[in-house]
């Protein structure tokens, strides 16, 4: 059993560490997000980049590997999204509805797959066609009744069973991409090599270790600066960092705040940290015992201080999180998290029959890929443990924890989501019942939201990288390695 001791308010030396931290994170977030050359641009640049979560279903695009499809610069999808995460056009250049089931998209002219056929409204069709379809359909689409269908001058039809005022920012979901015809010859799931339309083209991968991409000479956006990319795999964020420290990659993302700052000693290095739209929670399963009892979920939430990890175990590079929408996103709270209440925690705990006599004694679960997730798990024990609730850790691979989560075989899990990985929806007409549904997670004490952490990187000889808040883009046609 893993146990430290956060104290609940700062000591001198955390009040001079933390400001320094968080003034440097502010520094390099007004900075744009975008690291300065090193030098003149070098044609044909060959970058390696370590990359915290590997492919676990083969690349299939109905899966959670889309992501990293998208990441590399492989896929696309019909529908782009702009920097105030709104719909922007990408493989389709307009959208407008037909009828209140159905949109119709006019698609990009001149565009081709990376197997040099030509991007048509049939392709575009059966590919959306194929992941509604799927046996366990993704997220942004499940449920809907997508079909597609193509139509006159270069346009598909989409429809839902029932009016869909958001398909357009469904379509941005990584899962929808737009891969070629022969990429569903064979069974499934799809062929991803050469396949796509993206500015990097997939050439070999080598299971969970590293995966090669060449320039698509073809790009519709234009003939990408870099000749090759090599991702590797690194779940562990102290081995990310001590490859970039040790000259290995030239891009490490998701880095720990150890790690950055190390990033920043290294000669030519910059780092980027800029806010995400997510938050890290502690998810509490309803569905069993303990914790179908409202007074126990309660008494966590009582129990927890969220300034004290964003502040101490995170060094001031996370907001706390008074709930789960942060200030990312313009609905978002920008309130103080509520003090802890171990004298209620301890209350709550007593009325549902625990205390000395009978201890509360529970699993607490996370996974390692993301630097602040181990820390804040254990920050979490230390709290709990002031209240009486013994909490054990386990620290796993997410893809061994995954079916126990989702079946309800879990006490509580520390877990990090972004709340616009599917649908980046910021219609200004919904944020009101954003609102008032973060408001009722709260009233229901559903689970913790600690706090909102940072996308980060850090970069070496490369020019023309940003940092995507969501995590999404990571290569790009513009991004070049420097001399």
């Amino acid at each position: 059993m893993i146990s430290v001791v956060f104290p609940r308010t700062p000591t001198r030396r955390t009040r001079v560490v933390v400001p320094f931290l968080a003034a440097t994170a502010l520094l390099l977030t007004a900075c744009g997000g975008s690291a300065r050359p090193t030098g003149a641009e070098t044609p044909d640049g060959a970058p390696t980049i370590a990359m915290q979560f590997a492919p676990r279903s083969g690349y299939a695009v109905d899966t959670d590997d889309a992501f990293v499809l998208t990441q590399l610069g492989a896929t696309e999808t019909l529908v782009g999204e702009s920097p105030d995460r709104t719909a922007a056009p990408r493989l389709a250049t307009a959208w407008t509805r037909t009828d209140p089931l159905t949109w119709r998209f006019a698609l990009r002219p001149g565009v081709s797959f990376q197997d040099g056929t030509p991007l048509t409204a049939q392709a575009v069709a059966g590919s959306l066609n194929w992941v509604a379809a799927s046996s366990a359909p993704p997220r942004a689409v499940k449920g809907i009744g997508l079909s597609a269908k193509p139509d006159r001058d270069g346009t598909v039809l989409v429809a839902t069973t029932k009016p869909d005022p958001i398909l357009p920012l469904r379509l941005t979901s990584p899962n929808t991409a737009i891969l070629a015809p022969s990429a569903y010859r064979g069974g499934s799931p799809p062929a991803v090599l050469g396949t796509g339309t993206g500015p990097m083209t997939l050439t070999a991968t080598d299971g969970t270790q590293s995966a090669t991409l060449a320039r698509n000479d073809a790009y519709w956006g234009g003939s990408p600066k870099l000749a090759s990319v090599r991702a590797e795999y690194v779940p562990d964020p102290s081995a990310r960092a001590l490859s970039f420290q040790a000259g290995d990659v030239d891009i490490a993302v998701g880095l720990s705040d150890a790690g950055l700052l190390a990033a920043q000693a290294v000669r030519g290095a910059q780092v980027q940290a800029v806010p995400a739209p997510r938050t890290v929670s502690l998810l509490l399963n309803q569905s069993a015992a303990p914790f179908s009892d409202a007074r126990v979920r309660q008494a966590v939430a009582k129990a927890i201080d969220r300034t004290a990890p964003a502040e101490q175990a995170l060094a001031g590079a996370a907001t706390p999180a008074s709930e789960l929408f942060g200030p990312a996103v313009p609905w978002g709270s920008t309130q103080a998290p509520p003090a802890p209440d171990l004298a209620g925690a301890r209350a709550l705990l007593a009325e549902a029959g625990f205390g000395p006599a009978q201890p509360l004694a529970v699993r607490l679960w996370t996974y390692p890929n993301r630097p602040e997730l181990p820390v804040l798990t254990t920050a979490v024990q230390a709290m709990l443990k002031e209240a009486g609730i013994d909490a054990r850790i386990q620290v796993g691979e997410y893809s061994t924890q995954e079916p126990e989560i989702l079946a309800g075989r879990f006490d509580m899990y520390v877990l990090s989501r972004s709340y616009l990985t599917d649908v980046p929806d910021d219609a200004a007409q919904r944020r009101q019942v954003f609102t008032r549904a973060a408001a009722q997670l709260v009233t229901d004490a559903v689970g913790v939201p600690l706090v909102h952490p940072q996308e980060n990187a850090a970069v070496r000889g490369v020019s023309g990288f940003t940092t995507d808040p969501t995590g999404k883009a990571l290569v790009t046609a513009q991004l070049a390695k420097t001399g």
